[in-house]
């Protein structure tokens, strides 16, 4: 890997652009956030509380998971998210155009109030799946859960409850399968789709789910993202590095820094032929890029259009 930027202020959620350009999200600082091919950063946009996971929709705008924000502290000289803060702002989705403007889409489901969201995915149809991995308090913990949503803000369901940590969430390269990774276990799970946001629960895991992979020891795992050959690659903090998971489960593989980072967390794929991977160590502040041995997937809803 290759470090492209540093001093970001706790960076997830890349999204890779035509222009060679990189958007993320810095959670600390509260912005949608944008970094140059020569690596210098520029504001986007404010979110306010904690923007998280981003996607580009069919329309162009930007969708951001926003996860409220957090209290943060500060362990050996990196930032860490701790608990819900006193200005709790609640969770939502945020629809970001890239002239700054902010629209607040969802903040609850079904009447009860979106906590933590973390992590999305447009599917071909232009709706999206989101995860919502809740937030903690000094005596308690919120449950996560998996969502799926449409981005003219008419339909938002709760299709898979309750999870542990919900986090990374991704799409098979034919839209047939969704992933999601759960922090605190260690734990990769799928649900096979039969339509926009309906899951087959075939599975003896949580919510039907059936088991993609079980990390031994103690790993945390962080965002995913889908290759075109199906793997799943998902970020493994305290191990440090992105470990890429075959559709059937196989470890294949682990791509690290060229010096230990436990902090590495998102991972996406762009360049012109898609073989670029950007990923992001939250904790140092860095992005970094390496090329990869297989394109990225497209948009789902690119490669529909």
């Amino acid at each position: 890997m290759r470090q492209i930027a540093s001093g970001l202020q706790f960076p997830e959620g890349p999204v890779a652009l035509d222009d060679g350009s990189v958007l993320l999200v810095e959670i600390k600082r509260g912005t949608l956030s944008r970094v140059a091919a020569d690596g210098s950063v520029s504001v986007v946009a404010d979110c306010g509380g904690g923007p998280n996971g981003a996607a580009i929709g069919p329309d162009g705008a930007v969708y951001v998971c926003n996860n409220g924000g957090f209290e943060w502290l500060e362990i050996r000289g990196r930032d860490v998210p701790g608990m819900q803060p006193a200005d709790y702002i609640g969770g939502r989705i945020q629809r970001v155009t890239m002239d700054g403007a902010v629209t607040d889409l969802y903040t609850e489901v079904d009447g009860h109030p979106l906590r933590g969201p973390n992590d999305l995915v447009f599917d071909a149809e232009g709706g999206f799946y989101f995860t919502d991995l809740g937030k903690r308090r000094p005596r308690e913990t919120d449950r996560g859960g998996l969502y799926y949503a449409t981005p003219d803000g008419d339909r938002i369901e709760e299709i898979a409850y309750p999870l542990a940590d919900a986090n990374g969430v991704g799409l098979s390269p034919d839209g047939s399968r969704i992933y999601v990774a759960e922090t605190s276990t260690g734990r990769v799970w799928y649900w096979d789709v039969d339509g926009p946001g309906r899951l087959r629960r075939t599975g003896n895991g949580p919510a039907g789910a059936a088991l993609l992979h079980g990390f031994p020891g103690y790993q945390l795992l962080d965002s995913l993202a889908v290759d075109s050959e199906g793997n799943v690659c998902v970020a493994t903090l305290i191990t440090g590095g992105i470990s890429v998971l075959g559709p059937d489960g196989e470890l294949k593989d682990v791509r690290k820094p060229p010096r230990h980072d436990p902090h590495v967390t998102n991972i996406c794929f762009g360049g012109p032929d898609l073989r670029t991977a950007y990923i992001t160590s939250s904790g140092r502040g860095l992005l970094y890029e390496l090329e990869w041995h297989c394109p990225g997937l497209e948009l789902n809803h690119a490669r529909r259009g």
